[in-house]
Parts: C-alpha cells; structure tokens; sequence
C-alpha cells in the first residue's frame, strides 16, 4: 500500500455490523457546538451520489439532517459527488476555512465500486493538496450492511400493511407489526407474496451479484419469495416479476435498493406501473446509524489511502 497523499487517509473496511465506538461526546451549548465554538470531533462529511432529480437531495438532507439530531456535539455536514451541490470540494475547502484541523468522508453509496474507489478519494487528494492543515479520512461505504437489509424489509413491510388496507378497508388487520420480526408470506387474497428488490446495476457482473445477495439476505430474514432486478442492466423487473410468478407468486412488489428517489426508481417505476413500488430506504434510523458507526470506526482505525 501507497503512502498516504499528503494527509488523506481511508478507514480500514468496518465490515458486517461495525464496531460501537463512539468518539467521547464534548458537551456545549443548543446546537451542538461546544463553548468554543468548534464541535467536540472530526468534522463529519457525509457525501452522496447526487442527481439531476431534487427529491434525491433533498431525500439524503433529511438523512443528514436525522443524523445530525441524534449527534448533536458532531459537525455534519452533506456534499455531493455530482450534479447536486455543494460539491464535495465546496464543502471540505469550507472545512478548512473554518480552522477545522481533521474531517472525515463517509460515502452515502451502497456498493464500493467507481465512485468509492476512485472519484472520491481523487477529490480528497485534491481537498488535501489545496488544503495541508486539514487531515482528511474517507470512512468505508454502507452496504451491503445488514441493519440497510432490515431497512428495506421495514419498506416492503410498510408498503404490505398499505396494500392490505387498501384492499380491505380495515386497516393492518392480520398483519404484523414491523417490530415483532413476523411477517405476511401471503397476499390478503391468500396467494403467495413475491418481492423483486431492484438496484441500480453494474457493468460489473461481479458487483451484480453482490448486490444479488441483498435479495438473498431478504429471503432469509423474512421468508419472503425475492429475486433481484436491476434497473441499468439484466435482468429487469419484469424478468423478475416472471419469474416469481412463475414460482406461484400472486402479489409482487418492488423493493428499491436506493437511498433516495430519482430517474432510476422513476424508471422503475414505468417499467412496472402496475406492481406496488416499497418506498427507497430514506432516512430509516438503521441509516443513521451505520453512518455514525462508519465515522466512528474510521476515527479510530485510519489506514493509508493506495493510490
């Protein structure tokens, strides 16, 4: 492995559930900022895809933002890898210019592909060689991390209990509540439930069938009948949808592997107009959680960034 470029360091991989570290809290006045005036730690720098569709920003600020309410004494802060803004250098040159001496970058993707392994830290070299007083950190990425698996089940759950009132008029009658870890394996009109859990897809067939696993995953804590789809590449949703119904599924539903909404779920979504689409993962309190365990774990476990 590479020196570090001039004070850019990645966390080593926090891998299945992560570590509970957390960095030692620095206790201050509303807002969370000490009476100093700087936060009690490393600036964190959550940084997401970003999209031409608003809703997607504006989705990952509400994750942001949930992030920052249970972390009070933390700086957080949301910059984009493209098409939104503030861009990821917008923000860490901030970072710098407020006296910030370390920060770390916790990417908001769901597979540690391109992005993850080159755009990302080729910006943070960038930030570093603009800006030499601040130590920067690119934490590990989200997922495939099993509490975002429980998420999207929490979804598809959400979305049944919808579907069951909606066809009945009674409300969740029958169904169980998203906590008690017992879930409908059939429709209301007693037919198998089948779940085609869509992501965006690679040209990487081995990162298709990482993601493969999410369905695999789903199937194993639930029960429910799943195959995966992809929305950029093959197999799609309705090679899926074909698929379980050829297994005897009667109801099938769509299960976005997506933080946020955007062309891709839109696209989706007309492929399948007439399924029921779960609503993406959102800011789910397992979301935030992960991130903070992220920061946590690459506050304390700093490893050189390879070039």
């Amino acid at each position: 492995m590479n020196a570090p470029a001039r004070g850019v360091a990645a966390a080593a991989p926090a891998g299945g559930l992560g570590p509970r570290t957390r960095p030692e809290p620095h206790v201050g006045p509303a807002g969370g900022r000490p009476r100093s005036g700087k936060p009690s730690g490393p600036v964190l720098v959550a940084v997401a895809h970003g999209s031409r569709d608003p809703r997607s920003a504006a989705t990952m600020r509400d994750v942001v933002e949930q992030l920052a309410a249970a972390h009070p004494d933390t700086d957080v802060r949301l910059a984009f890898l493209d098409l939104s803004t503030p861009s990821v250098d917008e923000v860490l040159d901030a970072v710098a210019a407020e006296g910030h001496s370390q920060a770390i970058v916790v990417p908001l993707l769901l597979g540690s592909a391109f992005h993850a392994r080159v755009d990302l830290p080729g910006l943070l070299e960038a930030a570093s060689a603009r800006n030499p007083r601040l130590r920067l950190t690119q934490a590990d990425v989200l997922g495939p991390d099993p509490r975002l698996i429980v998420a999207l089940r929490d979804r598809v759950h959400d979305s049944l209990i919808g579907a069951h009132s909606a066809s009945t008029g009674i409300g969740a009658t029958g169904f169980s509540d998203q906590h008690d870890h017992s879930y409908p394996g059939t429709s209301d009109r007693g037919g198998r439930i089948g779940i085609a859990v869509a992501a965006v897809g690679s040209s990487s067939a081995s990162a298709n069938a990482a993601t493969a696993r999410v369905a695999t995953r789903l199937t194993e804590i639930t029960g429910w009948d799943t195959e995966i789809c992809f929305a950029t590449t093959e197999p799609t949703v309705l090679e899926a949808v074909s698929r379980l119904r050829a297994r005897g599924a009667e109801q099938v539903l769509v299960a976005p592997w997506f933080l946020a909404p955007g062309l891709l779920t839109d696209r989706l979504l007309g492929a399948a107009p007439d399924l029921i689409h779960a609503e993406v993962i959102g800011p789910h309190p397992a979301l935030t959680e992960i991130i903070w365990d992220r920061y946590a774990f690459a506050a304390t476990t700093p490893l050189p960034l390879s070039a």
